[in-house]
């Protein structure tokens, strides 16, 4: 069975994140907004009583250095909300800033907020990308033939991660969870994360790869 996980935004408690992974040598995608990002941290918004902050340009490449990095437009808007012209920037000047930035492909696209519409698509695949995440949510990650219309298994907290997990590990499927490292607001959270993790690395049967993969030529 293959396993993969997708993170978005790109903020600090990705730091965080990233080193419960590669404890266990686990892989990811992140998602990022390059239009967003100062070249020092900032503060972006409040989620509950927690204050979120923004990575700050200069570290990107250190803190996520041998993850996949994939395109979450340029400032996150609504992208159905766009005319022709925002739409391509957002999608298209993004991709060419982080291909910039990090040195590798930028061959994913992940929708903000999760919405989409034909035109929207359109743009995403014009611009270059091979996959486009959503968060619908599915039991057979690859049954649509679109791949710019890729699902997902699960959020990291669903209470049923587990029980979604075993269902893919009996079809020899694919299991993708996903989430924002902000919303892991106290430390019993983080222990449950990293329990999920340290249990999907240790199962002999799930191999951690990275989205782009299911999609390689």
């Amino acid at each position: 069975m293959k396993v993969t996980q997708s993170w978005d935004d790109g903020i600090v408690d990705d730091v965080k994140l990233v080193e419960l992974l590669l404890r266990y040598r686990a892989t990811a995608t992140f998602n990022l907004n390059p239009g967003l990002h100062q070249p020092q941290r900032t503060f972006s918004w409040r989620y509950g009583e927690k204050e979120v902050w923004r990575l700050g340009r200069d570290e990107l490449a250190a803190v996520y250095a041998g993850f996949e990095i994939a395109n979450h437009s340029l400032t996150h808007p609504n992208l159905t909300d766009l005319s022709p012209v925002d739409l391509a920037r957002e999608v298209g000047d993004s991709r060419r800033l982080l291909q910039d930035w990090f040195q590798q492909p930028a061959r994913g696209f992940c929708y903000p907020f999760g919405t989409f519409n034909p035109a929207v698509k359109e743009a995403v695949r014009a611009a270059g990308h091979g996959y486009a995440r959503t968060v619908v949510e599915s039991d057979n990650l690859l049954l649509s033939a679109d791949p710019l219309e890729l699902s997902v298994s699960c959020r990291f907290n669903d209470p049923a991660f587990w029980s979604r997990y075993e269902q893919a590990k009996a079809s020899d499927g694919v299991f993708l969870f996903w989430g924002h490292s902000y919303e892991l607001v106290h430390e019993a959270m983080w222990a449950d994360l990293e329990q999920k993790i340290a249990g999907i690395s240790a199962d002999p049967v799930a191999e951690w790869i990275h989205l782009e993969s299911l999609f390689a030529a």
